[in-house]
């Protein structure tokens, strides 16, 4: 009354492959809108394009990674300025 359990012993976790899907026009859509909401030059919005023709979740990972590295150099930037401001007005004062 019992039944065995058949495992697949031929199973390699690192034999398998991750299935891709490419971008839908939605996803398109969406990306678009993403990288046209700060400027962003040519070069990165066609190869965000060109990789959702293979792979739309790997599209929108590059895009983030751009968007956040450029907000981080923004910041950096926006700090050292404000840094830069504050040792100019004690240096006036003394």
């Amino acid at each position: 009354m019992s039944k065995a359990v058949i495992e697949d012993i031929y199973y390699d976790p690192e034999w398998s492959e991750e299935v891709t899907f490419p971008a839908t026009d939605g996803d398109l859509l969406i990306l678009t809108q993403r990288l046209c909401d700060q400027e962003v030059p040519s070069k990165v919005f066609f190869q965000a394009i060109a990789i959702a023709a293979y792979d739309g979740a790997s599209a929108f990972r590059y895009a983030d990674q751009y968007l956040t590295s450029v907000k981080h150099k923004y910041k950096r930037k926006r700090k050292s300025v404000i840094l830069l401001r504050k040792s100019l007005f004690n240096f006036d004062q003394n």
